[in-house]
């Protein structure tokens, strides 16, 4: 692992496992999980081999995983690693700093069709790593493949700075939405979900 990430510096003992308990608790109440999922659903083609990149408790690979994706989730934390693993059993979660991350060299040489970043997680990764975490990213990610990434706008990371980012890991923006059920972009949105491809050429 690299430098600690801002999961770690910028939150509270015990944020992990509160974290943990709040997701399982919204989906025993039935709550909507899973509005990431559509979206990259409708991106990629039936079975798609997709990463979850800072997956988190795997709601969100577990969520691609059941429309019949192939699924390999990814995140720093192994606590968060540990509970997408009791819970949604199927996906392959691993544990993985994405600034360095080498997925080959976990048993997972395939390239992937997409990749879904969610959850903030570009908030929350080392502060300084964020180009190197697109840039790993897409490297996992073939040619004409995407990388859709959501996160707050006033989180610390300007979009202008993200979107320098992407082009430098080689990324081209091709849509940008308010909301993952793709509500229109405005410049005043909090939150901004950026759909990018990796090119052909």
């Amino acid at each position: 692992m690299g430098k600690p990430t801002r999961w770690v510096t910028e939150t509270k003992p015990g944020h992990s496992q509160w974290y943990i308990d709040r997701f399982r608790q919204l989906a025993a109440e039935g709550a909507d999980l899973a509005g990431e999922a559509r979206l990259l659903d409708a991106l990629v083609p039936p079975g798609a081999r997709i990463l979850d990149a800072g997956c988190g408790t795997g709601r969100v690979g577990a969520a691609l995983a059941v429309r019949g994706h192939r699924v390999v989730g990814v995140d720093a934390d192994p606590a968060l690693v540990e509970a997408a693993g009791a819970d949604h059993p199927g996906p392959r979660w691993l544990v993985g700093d994405l600034a360095e991350l080498d997925l080959a060299a976990q048993g997972e040489p395939e390239p992937f069709d997409a990749a879904v970043v969610a959850g903030n997680v570009m908030a929350f990764v080392a502060p300084g790593t964020e180009r190197a975490v697109l840039t790993r990213v897409a490297a996992h990610v073939h040619p004409d493949g995407v990388v859709v990434v959501g996160f707050g706008t006033d989180r610390g990371y300007p979009l202008t700075d993200f979107d320098a980012d992407a082009v430098a890991a080689g990324l081209r923006l091709e849509h940008r939405f308010a909301t993952w059920d793709l509500r229109p972009w405005r410049a005043d949105a909090d939150f901004a979900v950026s759909v990018l491809r990796r090119p052909t050429g």
